[in-house]
């Protein structure tokens, strides 16, 4: 469902960013004196006691981006106009008013909608004295306001609510996913971004580091509302050359943890680099499901199959070979929704959840196919196993001493825990702890009084796993995961 959109404009730096992210509760804006940080149009949804809007930061009307960008970022501010039902018109008082101020209040005057204009930057009451030049602009409401001290957040809210347009009285739908696009610049993020909203959500540049700030773009399909977060294009951090970049990093960061599902997107004309391997290693850290994605096929594929791409990926990345991956042109939308579907499978393996007794009688036939190996004159013994939690999943074992089990040892029972389990392509996360005096866990059918050991027969095509996933999806992942990629 669409929500009514309240834009902040103005000319760059009197503090929109900043009240943005005042507004908002939480740092989403990157906040910089350097003008024309913002590019894009930066949204996040604000509930307002029992109403939703859509709050929309923007470019600074008026600068020349240092990038010949700045048609784009019109392009922008103008499309956030367009959608607007209320426009706060946000002025610094320090500087009192300027050129572009009176530039962008000629603009305004043209827009039949509300326009609130908001006095920026008043840190005190007494510089509240000077705000009253302000009403030249021709505006009547007029609100004293700073980002910076935590003032007037209330008086804007009021002002905002009773401009809105009449609830439709819809509740808010649920957010099915939280798809994270990374990777390094120029790799086509912000193009895909794009093919997926269905409009130009997003400024498509060959210039590297178009794209500054994570994004949230909403989109709905089938009937289901997704979020995809554009981030900006990762560098080294020896490379990083401002501190706008070192917060593109962070936030792309932030990005991953908060995502269900992240697309690692890879440039096929050039070689993995130390960031995608970084990249790679921090989604594998953070325990998010994640698909390779190779963009710009196009360009390619009349170059370099898909097994032989497929192949290198998998040489570079040994330990991520469950990893599903994609092929795609996001500029001509080739396979765009094919890689949607697949990220949705991978955010429902990771919801699924395994019933304690299957999981038992999975861990007995995994150790008795290869028991842990002796580790200071022990064996290592496993008396029960649960799963603890989705999202990652979180299987944890109780044993007779988590450093009997070592790393090697894990990554097989990991593995194995992915091929008979749900969890065929995302990460599992295994949690090893010692078994106290007095715990006890029942017993489960055909396995010993103490201990998850060598049963006569163990019995696995019994197992019906609790999970969403149905028959169905699992044997398309199964095919996925034999053939491991799709043809373009």
């Amino acid at each position: 469902m669409s929500y009514p959109v309240v834009a902040i404009v103005g000319r760059p730096n009197v503090g929109k960013s900043s009240l943005f992210n005042y507004l908002a509760g939480r740092r989403i804006s990157i906040v910089d004196p350097t003008a024309g940080v913002t590019r894009d149009r930066v949204s996040t949804i604000i509930q307002l006691e029992d109403r939703f809007f859509e709050l929309v930061d923007t470019g600074g009307m008026g600068i020349e981006d240092v990038d010949n960008l700045t048609a784009e970022v019109e392009q922008q501010i103008e499309q956030a106009l367009r959608d607007a039902d209320v426009i706060l018109f946000v002025v610094d008082v320090r500087s009192g008013i300027l050129g572009l101020d009176e530039h962008v209040a000629e603009r305004l005057r043209k827009v039949t909608k509300p326009v609130v204009l908001v006095v920026n930057k008043c840190d005190t009451l007494g510089i509240d004295a000077q705000v009253g030049e302000f009403f030249r602009l021709g505006f009547q409401k007029l609100i004293c306001a700073s980002a910076e001290q935590k003032r007037g957040k209330p008086e804007i809210l009021q002002e905002i609510q009773e401009h809105l347009p009449a609830p439709t009285g819809e509740a808010p739908a649920e957010v099915a996913m939280k798809l994270a696009i990374v990777g390094r610049r120029n790799t086509g993020k912000s193009t895909f971004i794009n093919a997926l909203a269905q409009a130009d959500r997003m400024i498509v540049s060959e210039i590297p580091g178009t794209t500054r700030d994570s994004v949230d773009v909403r989109f709905e399909r089938d009937g289901k509302v997704f979020i995809a977060i554009d981030t900006a294009g990762v560098r080294r951090k020896k490379s990083l050359n401002s501190d706008i970049e070192f917060y593109s990093l962070h936030r792309a960061e932030r990005s991953i943890r908060r995502a269900d599902v992240v697309l690692l997107f890879f440039d096929p004309r050039l070689r993995v680099s130390k960031v995608d391997k970084q990249l790679a290693e921090y989604i594998q850290e953070q325990f998010k499901p994640a698909v390779f994605v190779v963009n710009k096929w196009d360009l390619m594929k009349d170059q370099m199959t898909t097994g032989r791409y497929a192949e290198y990926l998998q040489a570079m990345f040994p330990m991520l070979d469950h990893l599903p991956l994609g092929f795609i042109t996001a500029k001509k939308g080739k396979n765009t929704w094919a890689l949607l579907n697949l990220a949705q499978n991978l955010h429902k393996q990771a919801s699924a959840r395994v019933s304690t007794g299957d999981l038992n009688r999975l861990l007995q036939h995994a150790v008795k196919m290869r028991p842990p190996p002796m580790r200071q004159n022990r064996q290592g013994r496993v008396y029960f196993a649960t799963q603890a939690s989705t999202n990652p999943p979180n299987i944890v074992l109780f044993t007779n001493g988590p450093e009997l089990f070592d790393q090697t040892y894990q990554r097989y029972l990991l593995k194995y825990l992915r091929h008979h389990s749900p969890f065929k392509e995302v990460p599992i996360q295994l949690t090893l702890r010692a078994k106290k005096p007095g715990d006890s866990f029942p017993q489960q059918r055909g396995e010993p009084d103490d201990a998850v050991a060598p049963a006569p027969h163990p019995d696995l095509t019994g197992l019906e796993f609790q999970t969403e996933v149905s028959e169905e999806e699992m044997d398309q992942a199964r095919k996925r995961k034999d053939h491991g990629l799709w043809d373009i």
